[in-house]
């Protein structure tokens, strides 16, 4: 996860945006040939290996995704990447999924008295918060709410609650100086603080409106919060490429780092779940094409970042990119915004570096469809 301060105060007038998305049109899937499946298999292993990286990837083509991997996901314990056991972590692709849910709530709430838009005002949630009468939801949802406490990815030995995660940031701002509201930083306190009104306004926890908005509408079998990962699965383990050998420098994702990331950063999965996820949040499971323009182009956006992902020459693509402090892994997707192409690519194995991860994803997604994806 990344913390980038962008001094772009933006004259914030909160609405949805004149922009439109050309409406989605029916996913259609060409099945690929044996041959070709064959060929993109070899392709996708030689281009990881190339760049000694180590992982699981989904690459979509004409609607049809193939899942490829390679090296291993323990490497101790000889588990393979790709096999049906590992799970990994989603990092900062985790936000989309809690913007989604934030949108799904203010549908509901529609002419209740726990009605709320982009334009609420967090004071309602968070009255004893720093600037809360000035930040909206929809700052938090494009990082311009100004906040730039930072520090949520420093691994403090606790396993926190979700609520003693929220208080935490909570007191964590209230201790911090602050940019004016409509200031960019991405920041994980963003993403918290929207997991606690979700939170407050359901009256359930983050962990209950994830199983029942998320998992269970898309049937995800290999989909989890951190603390519900079953006993016969296993997080992934991270490796580092220090220029000569592979699988140095072990590390993963502790119980208590997760738990200081409420809908920010304690989400695992696989590649392929990931996938069903992104297309989910436009057909209707999750989102309607409709409710994905909103999260998308909430008017508070001062970059391309709107709702936890990137939208990119001219609303054609989608991306994400996300890691862990402490670790190596490497979160990334880039598609088109139909979901017919594109690549979900989870890491285990990198040098720290995120620009030589996209470099790696870039050549497989030039080879999915030249010329259409970006490179970063």
């Amino acid at each position: 996860m990344k913390n980038k301060l962008i001094t772009l105060t933006a004259a914030i007038t909160l609405g949805i945006s004149g922009v439109v998305l050309a409406k989605q049109k029916p996913q259609t899937v060409y099945a690929a040939t044996s041959a070709e499946r064959a060929e993109m298999r070899s392709f996708v292993r030689n281009t990881l290996a190339k760049h000694h990286v180590r992982g699981s990837v989904v690459v979509i083509k004409n609607g049809e995704p193939q899942q490829i991997s390679y090296g291993y996901g323990w490497y101790g314990k000889r588990i393979g990447n790709g096999n049906e056991k590992v799970v990994y972590p989603t990092a900062s692709l985790q936000k989309v999924i809690t913007g989604a849910m934030v949108i799904q709530l203010i549908n509901e709430t529609n002419n209740t008295n726990q009605e709320f838009s982009q334009y609420t005002k967090i004071s309602r949630w968070y009255p004893n918060l720093k600037n809360a009468d000035k930040i909206t939801v929809g700052n938090l949802l494009t990082h311009t709410s100004g906040i730039v406490a930072t520090g949520t990815e420093i691994n403090r030995n606790t396993n926190y609650s979700e609520e003693q995660a929220i208080d935490w940031v909570v007191n964590h701002v209230n201790e911090t100086n602050e940019a004016e509201p409509g200031t960019y930083f991405y920041n994980n306190t963003n993403y918290i603080l929207l997991a606690g009104i979700i939170r407050k306004v359901t009256n359930q926890s983050y962990e209950q409106n994830f199983q029942t908005r998320i998992i269970d509408r898309l049937g995800l079998q290999n989909t989890y919060l951190y603390q519900n990962i079953p006993n016969y699965k296993t997080d992934a383990i991270s490796y580092f490429w220090n220029g000569f050998n592979n699988y140095k420098d072990a590390s993963y994702v502790k119980r208590s780092l997760a738990s200081q990331l409420p809908g920010a950063g304690n989400l695992f999965s696989t590649p392929k779940d990931y996938y069903k996820i992104q297309v989910g949040l436009s057909n209707g499971q999750i989102l309607s094409y409709s409710d994905f323009n909103y999260l998308t182009h909430l008017r508070s956006k001062v970059t391309d970042y709107s709702g936890g992902i990137y939208l990119k020459n001219n609303d054609t693509l989608k991306s994400a990119y996300g890691n862990l402090a402490g670790t190596h892994f490497g979160d990334w997707f880039q598609m088109t915004t139909d979901n017919q192409n594109g690549l979900v690519m989870f890491l285990n194995q990198t040098n720290n570096n995120e620009n030589d991860e996209k470099d790696a994803g870039f050549e497989i997604l030039n080879h999915i469809k030249p010329g259409l994806f970006n490179q970063r």
